[in-house]
């Protein structure tokens, strides 16, 4: 995971990006791409503690708010307040929501409308674009 733990909008270059990520990192952070269904490991992380964002560290999610979707994404009924923003992506010849990290505007995946209560939405994260803090 990238250092740049701050409280301000990420200024990075794309070559430093390019630097700091993975490949797999870059490709969905930056790029806006989509990790295979199933293959993050953060899919079967079932300890207590934070999900943040693999491009700055932000808190994005509790693990408590966590919950196996069966879409082979980590999925999430409600991220931290203030953790994400969201905009319209019109991709792929359909309209969804996307989700971004509200500090360094990283790709982290879409949110949909069939989620479980009690906010009945499930944000459908790619792992790459993550990062797991256990709680001590």
């Amino acid at each position: 995971m990238a250092g740049h733990e701050t409280d301000t909008a990420d200024t990075r270059t794309e070559a430093e990006w390019r630097r700091e990520l993975t490949p797999e990192q870059y490709r969905v952070l930056r790029e806006h791409g989509t990790e295979r269904p199933g293959t993050s490991p953060l899919n079967d992380e079932k300890r207590t503690g934070t999900f943040v964002c693999a491009g700055c560290g932000q808190p994005l999610f509790e693990s408590d708010t966590k919950y196996e979707s069966g879409s082979g994404w980590p999925s999430f009924y409600a991220p931290l307040d203030g953790a994400v923003e969201t905009q319209t992506d019109r991709s792929f010849f359909m309209t969804r929501t996307e989700v971004h990290c509200a500090r360094c505007k990283g790709h982290l995946g879409h949110v949909f409308d069939d989620g479980p209560a009690p906010t009945g939405l499930r944000y459908c994260m790619n792992g790459a674009a993550m990062g797991f803090e256990p709680q001590d």
